[in-house]
């Protein structure tokens, strides 16, 4: 277990300037999970807040309100960082968790007091923790710049392009990727309804732009979907 934290730790972009001795101090401070698919990872109101390292898998954040209503907040590529990534010990607003949609999930983790330890000693690692939270809020921001100025098709072409091309595999020009998402989980990533949505991808369909169903996507020509 340890040497797998090792290489899992040693090659995250994070952790690249540390050397062998601080790579093994952090092992002896981090979690390890292993999850499959539909397993929770976590809890937004667990008592010890923790950064999650997402290594491998595909994961999805959701949040649910005081009525029990769930929506689909953000998809998650191995080499992400989630949970509290402000390093803040706030209460969270809103039950939200993660949840593996792929069939293997495996994450590293450090409870912040650790992750702040670590931060302090490594001004590097801090350098490039602060670039990739700034990198994730101005994603964050362009994102709602889409709700106001993109119509809903484009910011559901957009999603589509963009997670085939994180995830899937490339041939010939066409695209294929396993798909993870339901109907509605794209609807709340894109801001639309569920109706919509439907009746976008079958307009795609129709215009043999994509081919979707829920095992697979497949983008015939990625130059031509638009």
């Amino acid at each position: 277990m340890e040497t797998i934290k090792y290489w899992y730790l040693r090659n995250h972009e994070l952790f690249t300037q540390m050397n062998e001795a601080e790579i093994k101090g952090l092992c002896v401070i981090s979690g390890f999970k292993r999850a499959h698919k539909n397993e929770i990872i976590y809890f937004s109101h667990e008592e010890v807040k923790r950064i999650y390292l997402l290594k491998k898998g595909v994961i999805k954040i959701v949040s649910s309100d005081e009525a029990g209503n769930e929506v689909t907040k953000e998809v998650m590529q191995a080499g992400d960082l989630f949970g509290e990534i402000t390093l803040s010990h706030r209460v969270a607003p809103e039950s939200e968790y993660a949840k593996a949609i792929t069939d293997e999930v495996i994450i590293c983790s450090f409870t912040l007091d650790d992750f702040e330890k670590v931060l302090e000693k490594n001004p590097a690692i801090s350098l490039k923790y602060t670039r990739r939270v700034g990198d994730k809020l101005r994603a964050f921001e362009n994102r709602y710049a889409d709700l106001i100025f993109k119509d809903v098709r484009t910011r559901v072409v957009e999603f589509l392009k963009g997670f085939a091309q994180a995830n899937g595999k490339l041939e010939n020009n066409q695209l294929t990727v396993k798909n993870y998402l339901t109907h509605q989980d794209l609807a709340s990533l894109t801001g639309a309804t569920r109706q919509t949505v439907t009746s976008i991808l079958n307009q795609l369909e129709k215009e043999n732009k994509i081919h979707y169903s829920r095992s697979q996507i497949t983008i015939p020509n990625l130059a031509e979907l638009r």
